[in-house]
């Protein structure tokens, strides 16, 4: 059987702080692009269940941007808000977050997704979700990471091609 593993699985300093997916999708670089900038369409693509809605945002821009987000999860006890702050942005190739609980720091874990395009119409998305900068021990203790597993991931990819054909 073919080994079909990222080469990010084989970065020693990495295994076991990260997931990364990654499928091509039948759609321009630009558009996926413009679904990933605009929080008000990220429930559309997520995988992991908890998003509810996006909270006063605008079309992220720029690193330092922060977009706001209503949330739920057991993890959390019920509902809650995220504060995201972008820490990449490069237009129609990447855009990241650190996601924050509102009104405090992140504590370390990032999601980052880099487009790069196939020809005109289809583009290989990679989707890294990393938490290796997390230092907080006792949330550490209180959260197991991966808290979104490799199929929920997965799934995003899946909503996300569909979300972009609808778009």
């Amino acid at each position: 059987m073919a080994n079909h593993t990222s080469e990010h699985a084989h970065d020693p300093g990495h295994h076991d702080s990260r997931v990364v997916v990654s499928r091509v999708i039948d759609a321009p670089a630009g558009d996926i692009f413009n679904l990933l900038t605009n929080p008000a369409k990220h429930r559309e693509f997520d995988g992991s269940g908890f998003l509810r809605s996006e909270d006063r945002s605008f079309r992220i821009s720029k690193v330092g941007d922060v977009f706001t987000m209503n949330m739920e999860g057991d993890h959390m006890g019920g509902e809650y808000q995220t504060d995201n702050h972008v820490t990449a942005y490069d237009e129609n190739k990447m855009v990241g977050w650190k996601t924050a609980p509102a009104g405090t720091e992140p504590p370390g874990w990032e999601w980052l997704w880099e487009l790069a395009a196939q020809g005109a119409d289809a583009t290989e998305v990679t989707l890294t979700y990393d938490w290796g900068k997390v230092t907080d021990k006792e949330l550490l203790k209180k959260v197991s990471f991966p808290l979104v597993s490799k199929d929920q991931l997965e799934h995003s990819l899946g909503l996300l091609a569909g979300a972009v054909v609808k778009s």
